[in-house]
């Protein structure tokens, strides 16, 4: 079918409206009408094809929250007129070793994502979020609570999922001390997770401004990184730091901080890190870890927490036109913490 979207057709001109086909419903799939979609910096980074070759034309978005159109004749999870989310991946193998866990994003045989994917098994290019609607197999469907603004939800698809997954996985309690690194989309809902899981949250960032912001968000204390002083008085006392800096740093000093056994686990800086030194590890048995997006077991587990507690992300909404001018923001950091498209105005 004929769908409505906004595409990136190389790496540098602006995105602009296009029109894509959408596969007709097999017996496991739902039709989704596409109501809101976060803006992550995988889309940019797509559009601009920073990670490799992109396949154009790109349709980015992959913190998709929408309305179930229709269902395929088979599909028992979800029924017409639901309020339904899809993130990253739309397929896996589902017979591999991770995706018998229930870890889909570990896929031994790669998980077919969201858009600009070519292992798709009904071929082509994915197409993402920023479109009219989408089809996708119900495994890869999601429930979202009624009580959240949907406009808030669309960012927990990917950026909350990201930082709840490692948080959940080295099983963060009351009265653990958690630092996160970095204060932007993936670091807000680091700082509320924490929070609600009960830890004592401090944010680590070079920025005293943004320090003030983590504290309103719920942080307890904040540590200005680039203070010799703050970091020592901090030293060898934190049981999980959760890294959200999006480029290569030097991770030593964060290392340090660190107790004896515990973990500061990477979401942010997909490439290289430079001179990790093994003392720092070897000293107090310290590990660096890093962790991908989540399953859809635990994505859904992350929704009903958000439900529970009143979770969601701090968004900026703006309309579908206004894209470009949302990337060239977000390269700057000018947006607090997330754009989300309201796809009727596409």
């Amino acid at each position: 079918m004929s769908t409505k979207a906004y595409a990136a057709f190389n790496a540098e001109d602006p995105l602009k409206p296009h029109i894509i086909e959408r596969r007709a419903l097999d017996p496991k799939d739902v039709f989704i009408k596409i109501e809101y979609c976060g803006v992550c910096h995988s889309d940019l980074h797509t559009a601009k094809s920073d990670w490799g070759p992109t396949n154009y034309p790109a349709v980015p978005g992959h913190e998709i929250i929408g309305r179930v159109e229709a269902v395929g004749s088979e599909v028992t999870k979800f029924k017409a007129g639901e309020i339904v989310g899809v993130g990253c991946m739309v397929e896996s193998c589902k017979h591999c070793h991770s995706c018998n866990q229930g870890l889909e994003q570990y896929c031994e045989n790669g998980f077919t994502g969201t858009y600009n994917s070519t292992k798709s098994k009904y071929g082509g290019v994915t197409y993402g979020g920023y479109s009219e609607n989408i089809v996708v197999e119900e495994d890869f469907v999601l429930h979202i609570p009624d009580n959240l603004p949907l406009e808030n939800v669309a960012p927990l698809l990917c950026a909350g999922i990201t930082t709840w997954s490692p948080l959940s996985h080295w099983n963060i309690r009351k009265g653990d001390k958690v630092g996160i690194i970095g204060l932007g989309g993936l670091g807000h809902m680091g700082v509320k997770f924490a929070k609600a899981m009960g830890a004592h949250v401090v944010m680590i960032t070079t920025s005293e401004s943004k320090g003030a912001d983590a504290m309103n968000l719920g942080a307890d204390e904040v540590l200005i990184s680039k203070d010799p002083e703050q970091m020592k008085k901090h030293a060898y006392s934190f049981d999980f730091l959760l890294n959200t800096i999006p480029v290569a740093h030097d991770v030593n000093p964060y290392l340090l901080l660190l107790k004896l056994d515990k973990t500061m686990c990477m979401v942010g800086a997909i490439e290289p890190l430079p001179g990790v030194h093994g003392g720092v590890l070897i000293n107090k048995r310290r590990n660096i870890a890093g962790s991908l997006i989540g399953g859809i077991k635990e994505t859904q587990e992350m929704l009903d927490f958000c439900g529970k507690y009143g979770i969601v992300s701090e968004v900026e909404v703006i309309p579908m036109k206004d894209i470009n001018e949302a990337y060239i923001r977000m390269q700057k950091s000018d947006v607090k913490y997330r754009f989300v498209i309201d796809m009727k105005t596409l």
